[in-house]
């Protein structure tokens, strides 16, 4: 049975998405929005349930419905790897090739009941080739991308320069083309398959922004492939309250002296500082440790300090975070008493999503109390995969 030309059309234009991005469920919920005239019915999502004989599937679809998708012997089935954007290049499947976690869509004849499809073209792509390309990508962003805050950009030449280091470090000039993929985190997200395409000149000094390209030599110029950005929250503060039932957490922020309410989310990372780590680390800020600003050398790790592997300060340089964080125990906030010390780095939010945590570091009143002035963004640059989908730490 030859498939519809409405269809190819609309599978081909997944599949360009899927090249572009990360697969994802948001990505391919952005392909579900265009209309297929010809067909008379489509639906996409990720496989929940498969029958014995594999022709009934249950898919959950991006818009959170259950839908069953049943497959006749007459039904066009073809497997689709992420990244083609030519459905010559998919191959024939059978029923049973079909697994719980797969990507699913399938054009066809909707049921009366409105909650299945009888289908006549579909395709999949599998969770273990997806799960493969995201590795390959993690591992490109890994080695050929920087990441920062923005210093300043120069949207008439095409560059972003950033700075890589905490409370300043190095600097690299990002530069950028016509070609290159631009895209913007959403207000109320952290997550790459939220991101959407962005232009220079929405990227400003203070944002958060991770790029992968070519690197030179000196690794000071990046000639960017991809960049992803967004403006996030730096908030350092004392609690004032913990609602556990609404997951909420409410802080006076030190700068503004006004209380600051924002959401925990299965996303937000949280930990707790070993208290000999916070005294190093504010020693540091103020100065009274060789290797401090204006000091020697930096002070020799202590046995009493963070578990072994958790990071702490490097050699000559500033703590590093995000080493640290990725090795240190999580908290939670049933963890969090009033009068606690906190910082946090959080999303922008917006008047209809009020900003959720991304990283929430307790365990600090001898930091804040050592560098107040500094301690609203001594978490930056943080990782802007930090509460993503990726969960990789190298990939935005």
């Amino acid at each position: 049975m030859r498939t519809r030309p409405s269809f190819l059309r609309a599978t081909a234009l997944l599949a360009t998405i899927i090249a572009a991005a990360t697969p994802s469920l948001s990505v391919l919920a952005f392909a579900q929005a265009q209309q297929v005239q010809a067909a008379k019915t489509r639906t996409v999502g990720t496989v929940k349930a498969v029958s014995g004989s594999g022709s009934g599937i249950t898919l959950t679809t991006d818009a959170g419905l259950e839908i069953t998708v049943v497959l006749q012997p007459s039904t066009r089935l073809l497997r689709l790897a992420p990244g083609q954007t030519d459905l010559k290049a998919a191959t024939p499947a059978q029923p049973q090739d079909v697994e719980v976690g797969d990507r699913l869509l399938a054009a066809g004849t909707p049921g009366e009941d409105g909650k299945s499809v009888t289908a006549s073209s579909a395709v999949i792509m599998k969770k273990s080739d997806i799960t493969a390309k995201q590795q390959k990508e993690r591992e490109d962003w890994r080695k050929r991308g920087v990441g920062g805050v923005v210093k300043t950009v120069d949207a008439g030449i095409g560059t972003v320069t950033i700075s890589t280091g905490t409370m300043g470090g190095n600097s690299v000039a990002v530069h950028t083309t016509k070609q290159t993929i631009i895209r913007r985190y959403a207000p109320d997200s952290v997550k790459f398959d939220d991101a959407k395409p962005g232009t220079l000149e929405q990227i400003k000094p203070g944002d958060q922004l991770r790029a992968r390209g070519t690197k030179s030599d000196d690794g000071k110029e990046l000639a960017a492939e991809e960049i992803v950005s967004g403006t996030f929250r730096n908030v350092a503060g004392t609690v004032v309250s913990v609602d556990a039932n609404n997951s909420t957490i409410t802080v006076t922020d030190l700068m503004t002296k006004r209380p600051v309410t924002m959401k925990i989310t299965g996303d937000s990372q949280m930990h707790k500082l070993p208290p000999m780590m916070a005294q190093r680390i504010a020693a540091r800020l103020k100065g009274s440790v060789p290797g401090a600003p204006g000091g020697g050398q930096a002070a020799p790790a202590s046995s009493e300090g963070p578990p072994s592997g958790a990071g702490g300060p490097r050699p000559g340089g500033t703590p590093d975070f995000q080493q640290m964080l990725s090795r240190m125990p999580a908290a939670s906030l049933t963890d969090l008493q009033k009068g606690d010390a906190v910082m946090i780095v959080a999303t922008e939010g917006s008047a209809e999503n009020p900003s959720s945590a991304i990283i929430l570091l307790s365990g600090v009143e001898p930091i804040l109390t050592a560098a107040p002035s500094q301690a609203s963004t001594i978490l930056s640059p943080w990782n802007l995969s930090a509460g993503g989908n990726i969960g990789t730490g190298d990939t935005p």
